[in-house]
């Protein structure tokens, strides 16, 4: 907010007002500012109080409104800042209350301290400092003007020497723009003499594609007769297959017959040898003798094989169902595809009780293979129909298998479950059947 100015003081005898310039002004509040804290308490105005606590500074911006007011109605408190403003000047003070400042003053303070002394002829002495201040404004706004017109004339010939650095710059981009236009009129043109021999080639391909077109449509219209012809064919076909499907059922029925009777004829003859020949029933089977060669030792010790065999779950029911079959079962093979997270006791028993059911199911002979390069605490109890056997040390279950299947009389259905391929191409060249560990596995858990 903008302070409001110092209220003019009437010269001695009626003499006209006196305007204090800004500079002046400001001085008297200043030396006002500076003289109130050495004033005693109840010689401070109160509306002056509350900025006696301020530095001088603030004192003066911040009451300079009110010790301008103060100043102008209270004569008695004008005088006592007067007094202390003169003994704070020193001389100068001094010499400006008697009305004679020295010439070499600063004419703001000896306008300042005559404003607040007010000595004889005090108007006067503002007024001189009001012109001498106006003499020295209007030489330092020339000096100014003077500064300002050397800054333009500089800021100008450096817009010049812009001005014809962007000129020739300008040249060379207008050079290097019409080069670039040339060359583009070059690519133009070789761009449309492009463009019409791509249009004359568009029209080609188009003349061609209708012509295929059409001869599309006349293939199409030929191949669609002969599916017809095919499809009457099929007809046809599919009549003269459903004869001879009846016909083919009328001969299996005959040969079914014959092969019961000669199936018959056979048992017959066998029944008749067996009684000529007197053969008893025997008391040991090939694999009894493979097991009582084989010490019965234990351990544990798989290697994971690729499992290659074949994997159809009704061919493993149809090799149980052969008369005489012998199951022969890879044990650890099937026990860590199956169940891996079990202890390998756990894994063994596990596995011979269940194929107990599968014996108790079929009545084939089923014999269980595992390592075993030491003897085990206890083996697992064998239920009716299953043997267990382990390889004895230096000798792995794999050729304690091939043994057993070589043991075996030509023809007797023998069936090695193993995802071992080196097991399954030995026991397939001896006559025996191979079967994926995962079959056998699918059986159980249906069973």
């Amino acid at each position: 907010m903008t302070e409001p100015p110092l209220p003019e003081a009437e010269p001695a005898g009626g003499a006209a007002d006196v305007t204090l310039p800004e500079a002046v002004r400001q001085r008297v509040l200043a030396l006002v500012a500076d003289a109130l804290p050495h004033l005693g308490a109840d010689e401070v105005p109160t509306s002056l109080r509350p900025f006696a606590r301020f530095t001088p500074t603030r004192r003066a911006k911040l009451g300079g409104s009110a010790i301008a007011a103060q100043l102008a109605t209270d004569l008695l408190f004008r005088q006592r800042v007067a007094a202390r403003a003169v003994e704070s000047k020193g001389a100068l003070g001094t010499a400006v209350a008697r009305g004679v400042p020295p010439a070499a003053a600063d004419p703001v303070d000896v306008a300042a301290l005559a404003y607040l002394a007010r000595p004889s002829g005090w108007a006067d002495l503002v007024a001189a400092a009001s012109s001498t201040l106006g003499g020295e404004v209007e030489q330092a706004d020339l000096r100014a003007r003077a500064r300002e017109v050397e800054r333009l004339t500089e800021q100008l010939e450096r817009a010049r020497a812009s001005a014809r650095a962007d000129t020739e710059k300008l040249r060379t981009e207008v050079g290097t723009v019409r080069a670039e236009a040339d060359e583009l009129r070059v690519k133009v043109r070789e761009l449309t003499k492009a463009l019409r021999a791509a249009e004359h080639e568009a029209k080609r391909a188009q003349d061609a594609l209708s012509t295929e077109r059409g001869r599309t449509t006349a293939a199409a219209s030929a191949q669609d007769a002969e599916v017809r012809r095919l499809r009457s064919r099929l007809t046809d076909a599919e009549a003269e297959l459903d004869g001879v499907r009846q016909a083919t059922r009328e001969g299996r029925a005959v040969d079914e017959a014959r092969l019961w009777l000669l199936l018959e004829t056979i048992g017959q003859a066998a029944q008749g040898l067996r009684r000529e020949l007197a053969l008893n029933p025997a008391s040991q089977l090939p694999a009894d003798l493979v097991a009582a060669s084989s010490a019965e030792t234990g351990g544990d010790g798989t290697s994971t094989r690729q499992s290659w065999a074949a994997d159809d779950p009704g061919r493993l029911d149809q090799l149980l169902t052969l008369p005489k079959a012998h199951l022969v079962v890879d044990g650890y093979n099937v026990t860590k595809t199956g169940f891996p997270d079990a202890s390998l006791e756990q894994q063994r028993t596990r596995l011979v009780s269940r194929l107990g059911g599968v014996a108790a199911q079929t009545g084939a002979e089923i014999t269980v293979v595992f390592d075993g390069a030491e003897r085990l605490p206890a083996a697992p109890a064998a239920p009716r129909g299953v043997r267990v056997l382990f390889s004895r040390r230096g000798q792995t279950a794999d050729e304690l298998i091939r043994r057993l299947v070589r043991a075996e009389p030509p023809g007797r259905p023998v069936i090695v479950i193993s995802s071992d391929k080196e097991v399954a191409d030995g026991i397939r060249r001896a006559g025996a059947y191979p079967v994926a560990s995962t079959v056998l596995l699918q059986r159980l858990a249906r069973g």
